[in-house]
């Protein structure tokens, strides 16, 4: 199972960086004034989430199928270690940001100059592909500069909030179905009750908060310069997210069992 694991671990990975660099793709779109065209370029990052997803998730249900025929098996230890593959690939996105920030910036202008995503992804060259070397960032890290910055506590608590519920969403449900063996695959497919508790905290409190704070900073030539710094402690609230995870898979799984139960 080791194999399974890796490759798990990877995708978990590419899921997270790409979810967490979006914020670099929004950042791009206001120090160009494009940010409309950088929301559409999301739906690449969602793209590559999506598709990585659609083969972790039947990937690490099989630990649970495993675990079923070697009941030695211990299948918490290896969930955990794919939650820690979720707070690698967040960490692994913060580094990226300010480079990632420079190349979205270079697509979006010719994204403008070739007018769709395909003739913009032709159009790429190989002497193009080589210097990307020369919009590498070092990533800084000063402390002193990353106060709340006018952003309410409350957010920052609730990004914290939501992304635990989303990391641990489907191996909850996973691990619910190894707690309720008769009712496995009504808890294999309980998620929802997870996610939908973090769809909520995100449509009502998150998203439109992070709406205001973009707007703002295309208006406001201080919140601009303050906006890369926040979505940095953005980024670090999903990093703390991802380690609140390990406290709660647990306490997820069981109550999905004891809802699945209960229905």
């Amino acid at each position: 199972m080791t194999t399974y694991l890796v490759i798990v671990c990877v995708l978990t990975m590419i899921i997270h960086a790409a979810e967490t660099l979006s914020y670099s793709i929004r950042y791009a779109g206001v120090k160009l004034n494009k940010i409309a065209v950088a929301l559409s370029l999301t739906g690449i990052v969602v793209l590559v989430s999506r598709t990585a997803n659609l083969i972790q998730s039947p990937k690490t249900a099989k630990f649970i199928d495993y675990s079923k025929l070697h009941p030695d098996f211990q299948v918490m230890n290896y969930l955990r270690i794919i939650l820690l593959a979720g707070s690698v690939g967040t960490l692994l996105a913060m580094l990226l940001f300010p480079t990632c920030v420079n190349l979205f910036g270079r697509v979006i202008a010719k994204l403008e100059v070739t007018g769709s995503l395909p003739k913009l992804v032709t159009s790429v060259t190989i002497t193009q592909l080589k210097n990307v070397r020369h919009h590498l960032r070092k990533p800084t890290l000063r402390l002193r500069s990353y106060r709340l910055l006018g952003v309410p506590k409350r957010f920052i608590l609730l990004n914290i909030a939501v992304t635990a519920f989303y990391t641990v969403g489907v191996l909850a449900s996973l691990y619910a179905a190894y707690l309720v063996p008769e009712l496995s695959t009504t808890a294999s497919q309980a998620s929802g009750i997870i996610n939908g508790i973090a769809t909520i905290l995100l449509t009502i409190f998150i998203d439109p908060q992070l709406g205001l704070i973009t707007d703002r900073a295309m208006h406001e030539e201080e919140s601009r310069q303050q906006l890369g710094r926040i979505y940095i402690m953005l980024m670090g609230a999903r990093f703390i997210g991802t380690l609140a995870a390990q406290l709660i898979i647990f306490p997820a799984a069981y109550m999905i069992s004891m809802v699945v139960q209960w229905i």
